[in-house]
Parts: C-alpha cells; structure tokens; sequence
C-alpha cells in the first residue's frame, strides 16, 4: 500500500498509459483513433464556409479549374477532383502538368523531367488520349498547344495542335531550343506578370495563345506567327538591347548609362515586314537593374499591354500593338493588376483601391482598402487581398460588385466562370460566386470586350481586317466559355 501511495504524479501517469495500451491491445478498449481524429479534424479553411474542402497528399505546385474538374499539380503526380464535390477522379504520377483548352475541350498535359514526350489525359477520366514519345517540351494555351521536337541540338520542329486535335496545325523549323526549353511552359520573351501575395500566379488559368511568340535560340530570338507557324524574324540583340515579343510586335528596349542614369528606348516593329511600328522614348519598362542598366528582365505587362514609368515616376500602361497610352496613374498611385481591359490601381494615400478601364478616362468603381493591400485580375473576376484581418474578396472587374468576401488566411489558386480553389498548405476548398462569375461587358457590336484605347473608329488599334478583337481575336473572350 505503501509503495502504491508513493508512485507520485509520473508514476501515475505511467501506469495509467500502461493500463490504457493493455487495453488497447487486448481489444477491450481503444482510445487512439478517436484521439487522432480529433487532433487531426479539419478546421474551415475560411468564413463562410467552402463548398467542400479536401486534404491532398502534398502541397500543390499548381491548381488549375478545367470544366467541371479541378487539376492539382503535386511535386511527383497530379490528380484530378470534381469541382461540385471535390472526391478525387483520378491521380497519375508525374513530375510536371499543365492544363490546355478553355472550359469545354480541356485536357492536361503530364510529363517527367528529362523525359522525352509526354501524353494528353482527359480531365475527367484520367484516360490518354493522345501520346508524344519525343517532345522536349510543351507550351499549353486556352486555345491551342505547342510542342517541340529536336532530332539535334540544332534542328528543331515546333508542331501547333488543337487541345484536343490529332493533327497538327502547322509546323516550323527552329535552329535548335535553348537549353532552359524543356518540360511544360519553359519561358519565352514576353510579358513579366505583377504578382500579389495569396495569390497564386497561375490563378487565370491557361491564356490564349499570343499572335506572335518569340523563342530564344542561342542568343537570337526567332518570332513565330502562331496563325500561320511561318518563322517571321530571326533576330540577335545588340549589346545595349532587350527583345520582347507583345501584342504582335517586336520590342527592341534599349538602356544605357549616361550622365549616371539609364536613358530607355522602345522601338515597336511589325515582325512580318520589319518597319517601325511606333516609338516612345523616357518609359523604364523595368527590364534593367541598377548596375549598369544591364537588361536582365522581361518588361511587366500582361499579354497585350505594357506597364511602364514615366520620367515624373507615374506608372503608365501602353498597348503593345500601336503604343498608345491606356492608362497614366495619378501621382503617388500605385498599379496592382492590369489586363488587357481593366487595371487595379491604389490611391497614393493607400486606402484604396480603384478599378480602372483602359482606355476610359474615368474610375469605373472603388472600395475601401488597405496599405497592403493585393491584386489581380482574371477573365472571369477581380480578386484584392487584405491583411489585419486576412480577407480574400472576389469582385466584378467592370462595376466592383462583390461576388465574394472571405474571412481567410488561405492563397487564391485558380478562378473559374462561377467559382474559385483556396488553399492552405495541404486543404484546399471551392467556394462558389454568389451571382455568378462576371461576364465579359460587350462592345459597341454586342460582342467580345471593349478594345484598350479605343475612340470609336471600328479599328481598336488592330488591323482593319482584324475587327475588334485583335490579331489572333486575342482581345475577345473565348465563344466555348459563353456557351458553358
């Protein structure tokens, strides 16, 4: 009795663990699971409540809505999950993925490194439905997909295909690939996206294929007419120079050092005939850094459009094509998002945030906002983050109306025509829009989107034949994601 009295607190403890794996063990009684599935409860990853949320078995690289599925890219496989109920459709190892197609003819695109080929799996069933043995790497586009085959380090075939076709479109010959050109969307001279905590930068989903695209090959770039797949330029920059290919030109930005500052030059060219399709002198485009203007970045925009800084230090946004002024901020304001037809812009005293259209004169619509606050903008809404507490709102891009307010920590993944992927490390959710995602407004002819900069000439900056939705009817909305 005596010894029992004097087993102390740990003593107690001990024995009281004793007693509870015997019990365990003998099938009497076992607390474990319970415990563990309370230690291991899923709290909601945001207020209100998700429309369902799941744990996956890793932290995603990428989230991408595919018509009615969820594709959920992982270090070593990907997965697919139905986007009404989130239950898990299908899962294939794989070291990189990428989704093609709009929102009627998807299809993912899954590889491994240092792999040749790569095979094309439906969706929703995870069945192949087109295999590539030798492809070195693949460009995937709302619209269409790319690949390139290399029989040498110096003779390479760039093949275009449907998202779901089986033959191809068109091919071209490029003298080689760079030695970064390999796996899903390796980089190529465009654009340089604004990015915005908990926000994910692929959380548009796949764009339409630009008009022109260059491809740097060995200090050269060659720019590739996507229409036709005719080799229109093959160019070598010079030493002061950086090339981009925007809006269906050709950049050539300059930058050099004088009287201890970098003095930039935009010269805009047509790549099918060479000449000069607009000038502007002045405009960092931020391509360079400080030491000794050397070029080592891509200049910020977003597909069509250009985001430049003006001597007084104003932010401008350009169109690519015919280098009109869209956009000029006030002084102190800052750019969040731009598109190609709408910008986010925070007011120089940082308390709030204003949507702009381009080409508009005018502030569309503006909410209350913080000093830190984030943007983005995506074809179907507009998201701004905010901190103290951690808010992710979803709004029309046209008129502000709110679609959606969540009281959240989680990252914005990927946004669809009617809803939107959050996550937080290993959960994620689906929240769906209360009316609805926003439509595309119409233009004066009752479809697509208003033109940047457009006066009313029917022309929208593009060539006359092209109408009002640009080279590659880049600027309109998809007709499939109307339909859907």
């Amino acid at each position: 009795m005596c010894g029992v009295k004097g087993l102390g607190v740990r003593g107690w403890l001990l024995l009281g663990l004793v007693t509870v794996v015997v019990l365990a063990a003998t099938g009497v009684w076992n607390p474990f699971p319970g415990m563990w599935d309370w230690i291991d409860r899923r709290q909601p990853i945001s207020e209100p409540d998700v429309v369902w949320q799941e744990r996956i078995g890793g932290t995603p690289k990428s989230v991408t809505i595919a018509g009615d599925t969820v594709v959920v890219e992982q270090r070593t496989r990907v997965e697919a999950r139905s986007l009404a109920t989130g239950t898990q459709l299908w899962e294939r190892k794989a070291d990189w993925a990428a989704v093609a197609g709009g929102a009627r003819d998807p299809v993912v695109a899954v590889g491994k490194l240092l792999v040749k080929g790569y095979e094309l799996l439906d969706p929703t069933t995870g069945a192949v439905r087109r295999r590539d043995d030798d492809a070195v790497a693949v460009w995937t586009y709302r619209n269409m997909l790319l690949d390139a085959h290399c029989v040498e380090p110096t003779d390479c075939t760039l093949t275009a295909w449907d998202p779901r076709g089986t033959r191809p479109l068109w091919t071209a010959f490029l003298p080689g690939v760079s030695a970064g050109l390999f796996a899903d969307n390796p980089h190529l001279l465009g654009t340089r996206r604004l990015t915005a905590p908990r926000i994910d930068g692929g959380v548009a989903g796949p764009e339409s294929v630009p008009p022109m695209l260059g491809f740097p090959v060995d200090g050269r770039v060659h720019v590739v007419d996507t229409a036709t797949g005719r080799v229109v330029q093959n160019v070598e920059p010079g030493r002061d120079e950086r090339l981009a290919v925007i809006g269906g030109r050709m950049l050539r930005i300059t930058a050099v050092s004088r009287d201890g500052t970098c003095q930039y030059a935009i010269s805009a060219r047509d790549p099918a005939t060479g000449q000069e399709a607009w000038r502007k002198a002045g405009v960092n485009l931020r391509t360079a850094d400080s030491a000794g203007c050397v070029q080592r970045e891509d200049p910020q925009g977003a597909r069509n459009v250009l985001i430049g800084v003006a001597p007084d230090g104003r932010e401008a946004v350009i169109d690519g094509y015919n280098g009109r002024l869209l956009l000029v901020d006030a002084d102190g304001e800052k750019l969040l998002a731009v598109d190609d037809r709408y910008a986010l812009v925070r007011t120089a005293d940082k308390r709030t945030v204003v949507g702009r259209e381009l080409g508009v004169d005018r502030v569309s619509w503006k909410r209350p906002a913080g000093g830190r606050a984030g943007a983005a903008l995506t074809p179907y809404a507009a998201i701004v983050t905010e901190e103290k507490p951690n808010r992710l709102i979803v709004l029309d891009p046209r008129t502000g109306r709110e679609l959606v307010v969540l009281r959240t920590s989680a990252n914005a993944l990927a946004v669809g025509p009617d809803g939107m992927i959050i996550g937080e490390g290993r959960e994620i959710g689906y929240v769906r829009f209360g009316g609805g995602g926003a439509e595309p407004p119409p233009n004066r002819d009752g479809g697509g989107v208003p033109v940047p900069g457009d006066t009313g000439s029917g022309t929208g900056g593009v060539p006359g034949d092209q109408g009002d939705c640009g080279p590659k009817r880049e600027r309109c909305p998809d007709p499939q994601d109307k339909d859907s």
